[in-house]
């Protein structure tokens, strides 16, 4: 076990350093971290400059790690902001410990440390039995001599942390309770069936628009009160160029040449699924030999489904190119449009030299454009200019994806005229040259209008539907069958499900009043006209299967403990939003932060 103490050190250490800067904002002393300056204030406690850059060198370490491609200006950004709310959050729940008195005794820290491994402990081999966490193997080490004292004060420095948030988790959650009431109609809604018979009036094919007047009043009138349906957000028009990131035809090329070497080795007598294993970038079905499955005509990507179902059986396929780079498939079965393959997929990586040149052309953007326009900068280096429009909740430009920096620039620090920095994306580095920006307003009457006829026109559709629909439903109660009462009506009988609460049913819907309808009738019953956003229906029950309350009690506990855990994240972030309201917060980081846009690099990152 001594082999692996300093492991288990390591691990502890880290997680506890993790939980010291990244969620409290301290050094592993407990202090805050010294800066020249503050970054801000919470409630008068400072955020320390140090305490900030450790937090956000974890998110952003864990970002990249969660990706392949390099950490973009916007997520930059991004992760600033996530750093600072969690320094605020963590400072404000310290805050809060003391403030309650919430303190950790030395049993407390023994038992914990004793029944309540930290995570890091239970995921390790060394304490696991058959592939599971064995409570008395860990008991037994940290009883054993080989205990290191030095990970002991590391224990007991994560317990400190912990045991007191725990019990403020406790205080802020106390009271929450799913009732048995509660618990049954969730059961209920999800397990209850019902089977319907109904009558539905298209408005489309009964009423024509030829058959329904609007006037112009009517439509002034719903104008005036549905006005705010018509808001239209603040727009920023700007002139944008973009240098577009990704493989280039060499990168192609090198890839395919690639592929051409593994066919080549599998024909030469290698075992597919070793070089599959070894080579293949679709990593699910590499470990198993490149193994596809049973997998049916027009439900893989484009090349890829051509291959697997165009290749001889038994033959090996020449590179076939898709969206995700070239596969080399060898097809074992084929019948109709179902086949059994395997592949190998060999990605189109983009080369040091293509992302140089790509780096390159954005930096001449860069330097070009403080000293022109954005029109002679784009023309000097070959680049398209168009014109686009923007809003701060969608800021997307094609080709180049979300250009949320851009618009943060666009409405917030430039001036028509302007040229921002480059800024990139995960597609393309791109400038914007701010045109004009038009405040929030509202649609005028005259652009408005084509929605509003739309809306006015189908309600009186439904108007007319529920009366030929009343007619229907009146027949029957006067002795027809539904189904001659539907004929009539130049209509038929149709029938759906069984079906649940929250299921779709065609010409039904979801979750609205038909489908209420039908769980509120008895058996055989039919209803009064119902009328859903698309038409109006009549419905008379069939069957109903009613939720298997036996079921319901063997899982109750279950579904109380999932139920309770949701109620408890709920109360705990309306919890921290109302300590973050009602606190005093004073944020420098503009101030202390703001760097000098004109010598820095394009991509930003912990340094």
């Amino acid at each position: 076990m001594r082999e692996n103490t300093k492991w288990i050190m390591l691990v502890t250490a880290l997680a506890f350093v993790g939980l010291m800067v990244f969620e409290w904002g301290m050094d592993i002393t407990g202090r805050s971290t010294g800066f020249a300056g503050e970054l801000g204030r919470v409630n008068g406690s400072p955020v320390g400059y140090d305490a900030y850059m450790a937090t956000y060198r974890l998110l952003y370490d864990q970002a990249q790690t969660s990706q392949t491609e390099p950490i973009t200006t916007e997520q930059n950004a991004q992760l600033e902001e996530m750093a600072w709310n969690q320094l605020v959050t963590q400072i404000l729940i310290q805050q809060e410990l003391a403030r309650r008195g919430i303190e950790v005794t030395d049993d407390e820290i023994r038992q914990a440390a004793f029944v309540s491994p930290p995570p890091e402990f239970m995921s390790n081999e060394l304490f696991q039995t058959d592939g599971r966490f064995d409570l008395t193997k860990y008991q037994q080490y940290l009883s054993s001599r080989s205990f290191d004292q030095e990970l002991l004060l590391q224990l007991e420095a994560y317990y400190r942390d912990v045991i007191p948030r725990s019990k403020l988790l406790r205080q802020v959650t106390q009271g929450v309770y799913v009732s048995d009431a509660e618990l049954w109609e969730r059961w209920r809604d999800t397990n209850e069936r019902v089977s319907v018979r109904y009558v539905a009036f298209p408005p489309d094919r009964l009423v024509p628009d030829s058959t329904v007047s609007l006037t112009e009043g009517e439509i002034e009138a719903y104008y005036d009160t549905h006005r705010e349906d018509f808001a239209t957000p603040a727009t920023a028009t700007v002139k944008i160029a973009a240098v577009t990131r990704g493989a280039s035809a060499a990168d192609t090329a090198s890839a395919r040449a690639r592929a051409l070497e593994i066919r080549q080795e599998i024909l030469g007598g290698a075992d597919f699924g070793e070089v599959a294993r070894r080579e293949s970038a679709d990593s699910a079905s590499a470990a198993a030999g490149g193994d596809l499955g049973t997998v049916r005509r027009g439900q893989m990507l484009l090349g890829l489904d051509e291959a697997v179902f165009n290749t001889p059986i038994g033959r090996l396929s020449e590179p076939a190119l898709s969206t995700l780079g070239f596969h080399i498939v060898r097809v074992n079965r084929r019948t109709g449009d179902e086949a059994t393959a395997r592949h190998i997929l060999i990605r189109i990586e983009t080369g040091e030299e293509t992302e140089l040149a790509e780096l390159t052309l954005a930096d001449s953007l860069d330097v070009l454009t403080r000293r022109n326009t954005l029109d002679e900068a784009a023309a000097a280096l070959s680049l398209p200019v168009r014109t686009i429009d923007i809003t701060r909740d969608f800021p997307f430009a094609a080709g180049v994806g979300r250009v949320g920096e851009g618009a943060v620039w666009a409405f917030e620090d430039a001036i028509p005229g302007d040229i921002s920095p480059v800024f990139e994306t995960a597609l393309a580095y791109y400038a914007l040259e701010l045109v004009s920006v038009e405040p929030a307003g509202y649609l005028p009457l005259t652009e408005a209008e084509p929605t509003i006829r739309a809306v006015l026109m189908s309600q009186k559709k439904l108007d007319r539907l529920a009366q030929m629909a009343a007619t229907v439903v009146d027949q029957t109660r006067q002795g027809k069958s539904l189904e001659q009462a539907a004929q009539e009506a130049g209509l038929s009988v149709q029938t759906a499900g069984p079906f649940a609460r929250g299921d779709f049913v065609p010409d039904l819907g979801r979750l609205n009043a038909a489908i209420g309808a039908a769980f509120g009738l008895d058996v055989n019953q039919i209803s009064s006209p119902v009328r859903t956003e698309a038409n109006v229906v009549v419905l008379q029950v069939v069957a109903k299967t009613p939720a298997d309350s036996a079921a319901w009690e063997t899982q109750k506990e279950s579904q109380r403990g999932q139920l309770m855990a949701l109620a408890r994240d709920q109360r705990l972030d309306e919890w921290v939003a109302a300590l973050r309201e009602s606190a005093r917060i004073v944020d420098r980081r503009e101030e202390v932060l703001r760097p000098d846009t004109t010598s820095l690099p394009l991509q930003q990152g912990p340094q």
